[in-house]
């Protein structure tokens, strides 16, 4: 059996969708609902049952018969906050920091394997580096309370021991089907379909150091959900890797290569309006992030990763652009 937290997420209820695809679907998916439409993501997908979050750590924290009993081999701990913009350090830590704690410990005690989400945003403003070199996470200084508490994680697990055995996966930049539920937090892609139906253009930020980047231009590595499932799947696949790893794609792209294959696949004419970027993010954007993932190709991963304008383009017209848009 695996648990997938946050299963009714982005990442979550993609990874979801490629078990089923390889015939699994003896899955418990965890995750905490209220009035947004993330249970949409579920609809399509097939797993043994749903649980929500807070009742799952209660059944948890009174017996780890509900693991022994359901011969859980796996968890992938994809649920937290992933807002960068959330500013309630304290709702933060027990999110994203506390109750990832507990959730490693559970499974180390039982000889579960424990996947979980990191983040690119750990490596704060680059100057260190985007090397998952568990020996250089001392010296990262993330932007944002988000990324502060997903750092935070991930010294506790190096100083534990417990990144012997479990892995943590820094995502880097994601977009895809089934991200819609998340507002604000939804890519450029996603949010440049939704500007362009309603306006004809799609606005980006303008470089605020406009003496190393040009409006637009302004570079992320921006990896595909589905390239990011099988990433993340490589290692439930191959139990002998352990530590940190990137999942990206290697290649860092400016927004205004990830949105102008949107208005390809739209077949409209280009039209980008450049703003002034808010105050509260100067200082704390990532003008540039590129994934080092020499580490996960030692590994053993071999498999082809989409270039950004097919990936874009089949999000596009292949989901965005039907009635049914997520993934099935």
């Amino acid at each position: 059996m695996i648990i997938v937290t946050g299963g009714a997420g982005f990442i979550g209820s993609a990874l979801v969708w490629r078990l089923n695809q390889l015939g699994v679907d003896d899955i418990f998916i965890v995750d905490e609902f209220g009035k947004d439409d993330k249970y949409k993501n579920l609809l399509n997908l097939k797993f043994y049952d749903l649980i929500d979050k807070e009742e799952f750590g209660h059944i948890i924290s009174q017996s780890d018969d509900f693991l022994k009993q359901n011969r859980v081999d796996t968890i992938f701990h994809l649920g937290a906050c992933s807002a960068t913009t959330e500013q309630d350090l304290r709702y933060l830590l027990i999110n994203n920091y506390e109750y990832t704690k507990y959730l490693c410990g559970i499974s180390a005690a039982n000889g579960i394997r424990f996947i979980y989400a990191s983040s690119a945003a750990t490596y704060g403003d680059g100057s260190m580096g985007y090397d998952d070199d568990e020996k250089k996470l001392y010296t990262l200084r993330p932007l944002n309370k988000y990324g502060y508490s997903k750092h935070l994680f991930d010294l506790w697990a190096l100083k534990n021991g417990y990144l012997n055995s479990a892995v943590g996966l820094k995502y880097f930049n994601v977009y895809g089907p089934n991200e819609y539920h998340k507002d604000d937090m939804r890519s450029m892609a996603n949010k440049a379909f939704d500007q362009i139906k309603s306006s004809g253009k799609v606005r980006l930020f303008k470089s605020d150091k406009p003496e190393e980047y040009s409006d637009g231009e302004q570079k992320r590595d921006f990896i595909y959900i589905k390239d990011a499932v099988e990433m993340t799947l490589h290692f439930w696949h191959n139990k002998i890797y352990s530590g940190i790893y990137n999942i990206g794609t290697g290649n860092a792209s400016s927004f205004n290569a990830l949105i102008k294959p949107v208005f390809k696949a739209m077949n409209l004419a280009e039209n980008i309006e450049y703003f002034d970027m808010p105050d509260i993010l100067k200082g704390r954007y990532q003008d540039f992030t590129q994934a080092n993932i020499n580490k996960l190709r030692q590994t053993g991963y071999d498999k082809e990763i989409t270039n950004i304008e097919n990936a874009v383009i089949d999000y596009t017209a292949n989901y965005m652009y039907t009635d049914d848009p997520y993934l099935k």
